[in-house]
Protein backbone atom coordinates (compact mmCIF):
# COMPACT_ATOMS: atom_id res chain seq x y z
CA UNK A 1 0.00 0.00 0.00
CA UNK A 2 1.29 3.81 -0.71
CA UNK A 3 0.72 6.91 0.99
CA UNK A 4 -1.63 9.24 -0.13
CA UNK A 5 0.09 11.95 -2.41
CA UNK A 6 0.28 15.36 -0.12
CA UNK A 7 -2.75 17.61 -1.10
CA UNK A 8 -1.95 20.86 -2.94
CA UNK A 9 -2.33 23.39 -0.41
CA UNK A 10 0.95 21.14 1.72
CA UNK A 11 2.75 20.48 -1.28
CA UNK A 12 6.34 21.32 -0.49
CA UNK A 13 6.98 22.01 -4.39
CA UNK A 14 4.55 25.23 -3.46
CA UNK A 15 6.97 26.69 -1.40
CA UNK A 16 9.47 29.57 -2.21
CA UNK A 17 12.44 27.58 -0.90
CA UNK A 18 11.16 24.26 -2.89
CA UNK A 19 11.06 26.07 -6.22
CA UNK A 20 14.69 28.04 -5.93
CA UNK A 21 12.97 31.14 -5.13
CA UNK A 22 14.28 33.02 -1.85
CA UNK A 23 11.97 34.83 0.39
CA UNK A 24 12.41 38.82 0.40
CA UNK A 25 10.75 41.51 2.33
CA UNK A 26 11.35 45.46 2.93
CA UNK A 27 11.24 47.05 6.05
CA UNK A 28 7.49 47.62 7.32
CA UNK A 29 6.60 43.68 5.84
CA UNK A 30 4.63 41.60 8.59
CA UNK A 31 6.32 38.07 8.82
CA UNK A 32 3.99 35.45 9.25
CA UNK A 33 5.20 32.27 10.77
CA UNK A 34 2.32 29.59 10.70
CA UNK A 35 1.13 27.62 13.46
CA UNK A 36 0.93 23.42 13.44
CA UNK A 37 -2.77 23.66 11.97
CA UNK A 38 -4.33 25.33 9.20
CA UNK A 39 -5.00 28.64 9.35
CA UNK A 40 -3.66 29.27 12.85
CA UNK A 41 -1.50 32.14 13.44
CA UNK A 42 1.15 31.48 15.22
CA UNK A 43 2.93 34.41 15.45
CA UNK A 44 3.46 37.60 13.20
CA UNK A 45 5.61 40.80 13.53
CA UNK A 46 6.52 44.13 11.56
CA UNK A 47 10.31 43.79 9.65
CA UNK A 48 11.83 46.71 11.42
CA UNK A 49 15.19 45.98 9.60
CA UNK A 50 17.32 44.80 6.69
CA UNK A 51 20.86 42.98 6.90
CA UNK A 52 20.87 42.74 3.00
CA UNK A 53 20.02 45.31 0.65
CA UNK A 54 18.42 42.41 -1.28
CA UNK A 55 15.98 42.13 1.33
CA UNK A 56 17.01 38.42 1.78
CA UNK A 57 17.29 37.00 5.16
CA UNK A 58 18.34 37.49 8.13
CA UNK A 59 15.20 39.91 9.42
CA UNK A 60 14.95 42.53 12.46
CA UNK A 61 11.23 41.95 13.45
CA UNK A 62 9.47 43.39 16.33
CA UNK A 63 6.79 40.45 16.98
CA UNK A 64 3.21 41.91 17.97
CA UNK A 65 2.58 39.36 20.74
CA UNK A 66 5.57 40.94 23.20
CA UNK A 67 6.87 44.36 21.06
CA UNK A 68 10.49 42.69 21.53
CA UNK A 69 12.41 42.83 18.48
CA UNK A 70 14.91 39.63 17.59
CA UNK A 71 17.02 38.71 14.84
CA UNK A 72 14.96 36.51 12.76
CA UNK A 73 16.06 33.74 10.15
CA UNK A 74 12.59 32.85 8.69
CA UNK A 75 11.91 28.83 8.41
CA UNK A 76 9.76 27.25 5.99
CA UNK A 77 6.73 27.67 8.11
CA UNK A 78 6.61 31.40 7.79
CA UNK A 79 5.68 34.11 4.52
CA UNK A 80 6.21 37.56 4.14
CA UNK A 81 3.31 40.03 3.34
CA UNK A 82 4.13 43.05 2.00
CA UNK A 83 1.74 46.10 3.57
CA UNK A 84 3.08 48.42 1.13
CA UNK A 85 4.00 48.83 -2.69
CA UNK A 86 7.29 47.94 -3.72
CA UNK A 87 9.81 50.91 -4.18
CA UNK A 88 10.92 52.35 -8.01
CA UNK A 89 13.80 51.15 -9.21
CA UNK A 90 16.93 51.80 -7.40
CA UNK A 91 15.92 52.85 -4.26
CA UNK A 92 17.40 51.47 -0.56
CA UNK A 93 16.04 48.72 0.67
CA UNK A 94 18.15 49.24 4.29
CA UNK A 95 17.18 50.86 7.10
CA UNK A 96 19.66 53.39 7.93
CA UNK A 97 22.80 51.70 10.38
Amino acid sequence: MTAPAPSRKTDQRTRPEATGASIRARVNDEVVVRGTADGVVARDGEIVGLHHPDGTPPYDVRWADDGRVTLYFPGPDAYVRHLTPAPAAGGSHEQGR
